[in-house]
C-alpha cells in the first residue's frame, strides 16, 4: 500500500510596513539589504547572486 503523504502548515512571517534599505556598493558587486526597524535582515540581494 501507498503511504500517504503528510501535510505541514506553511510558517507565517510577521514583516513590519516600515524599515530600511542599505546598499552596499563596490566595483565588482552591488549588494542590497532590506532590514526592519530593529536591524534584523528581511530579505538581501546581489548582483553577481543574479548572474550579472
Amino acid at each position: 500500500m501507498a503511504k500517504t503523504a503528510k501535510t505541514s502548515k506553511k510558517k507565517v512571517v510577521k514583516v513590519d510596513p516600515i524599515g530600511r534599505a542599505y546598499v552596499s556598493a563596490s566595483f565588482n558587486n552591488i549588494i542590497i539589504s532590506l532590514t526592519n526597524n530593529t536591524g534584523q535582515v528581511i530579505s538581501w540581494a546581489s548582483a553577481g547572486k543574479m548572474g550579472f
